[in-house]
């Protein structure tokens, strides 16, 4: 590997614009019939994705999304995709959904250390194993856990996502004014994201700029994967040596691009995938490095530098390396 960059109808009757998010909700608790939605300043911002999972409860995120690529969910009279931030004043028109037939399972409430916490954000360490929301077969995640663990909240939503395998920072936000300057900080980069890997083999520069596009596709399971296309999406990683151990390395990972499996599918594309990756990882390696001790894959979010979307404060956030993970190292390093 040399130095340098590498390239490659019935209608609803609407609530006043100062209603609250709880009383769009409490009217939405009959979804048989279409239904007219006129957003209000609370959710102003927000995906219109996220908004109909959260008015729209008890209705599989598979529907919600297949709704939306169908282009039965209409803004202002016109198709829109997932992405697309409501304004208020928006009229959303929702189709007739059926909810789950079966019995909405209570999220048990989770406590997690807290790194930072104000009135407007919560910065926790996840642990690996815990998905950041439910679907896919997963009842619940942090998300809604949080919201059990802390019910006095009005207001709590993800500010980005980590994989379930993944430990380190996860950025909550108390306040929708936060949620939707933390959204254009990490779309504009000004979110500083930094990880600890370990890799097979050994990394010859002691800094790499990768510059290699991704997307997304689905397996014949229907399991979402990402590869390296050059029909993808730009996608940047800086990778920096930290150190040789036998024959690994660690390395520290900068997203200068926030893409699904960004860090893992770039470091496999290149020949040094991360130890214990289960979707892109060597998967003979794996077995071995599972009887050594290492049970899940090393990644983990160390460090956060961004600034309070409020308060304008510089804020560097850091979660020390997990234990398993600690011991893991120190195990090759023997």
């Amino acid at each position: 590997m040399s130095g340098g960059e590498i390239s490659h109808r019935r209608t609803y009757k609407q609530p006043s614009r100062n209603a609250s998010s709880p009383q769009i909700i409490n009217k939405m608790k009959d979804l048989s019939n279409a239904l007219a939605v006129e957003v209000d300043s609370a959710s102003e911002g927000q995906r219109v994705d996220n908004f109909l999972l959260r008015i729209c409860k008890g209705v599989p995120r598979s529907h919600v999304y297949r709704i939306l690529r169908t282009g039965q969910v209409r803004v202002n009279s016109r198709r829109v995709d997932a992405t697309y931030r409501l304004q208020p004043g928006d009229r959303v028109r929702i189709p007739p959904m059926r909810l789950a037939p079966r019995a909405q399972k209570t999220a048990p409430p989770l406590h997690l250390p807290v790194v930072y916490e104000d009135e407007a954000l919560l910065v926790v360490d996840k642990p690996a194993g815990t998905a950041v929301h439910g679907g896919s077969g997963i009842s619940f995640g942090v998300i809604e856990q949080m919201r059990a663990a802390r019910p006095q909240l009005r207001f709590l939503e993800l500010a980005h996502r980590l994989d379930r395998e993944t430990s380190g920072l996860l950025i909550l936000a108390k306040k929708r004014s936060a949620l939707t300057a933390l959204h254009a900080a990490l779309r504009e980069g000004r979110v500083r994201k930094e990880y600890l890997t370990l890799v097979k083999g050994s990394w010859r520069n002691d800094k790499q700029h990768v510059s290699l596009p991704l997307k997304k596709f689905l397996t014949r399971s229907g399991e979402r994967r990402v590869s390296v296309d050059l029909e993808g999406r730009e996608s940047q990683t800086v990778f920096r040596r930290k150190r040789e151990i036998r024959d690994y390395t660690l390395l520290s990972a900068e997203l200068l691009t926030g893409r699904t499996h960004q860090i893992r599918v770039h470091l496999t594309h290149l020949g040094f995938p991360i130890a214990g990756d289960d979707k892109y990882g060597d998967f003979e390696l794996n077995r071995r490095l599972a009887k050594q001790g290492l049970k899940r894959m090393f990644l983990h979010a160390g460090e956060l530098a961004f600034t309070h979307p409020l308060s304008g404060e510089s804020l560097k956030l850091h979660a020390p390396l997990p234990e398993d993970l600690s011991r893991f190292l120190e195990s090759l390093g023997s």
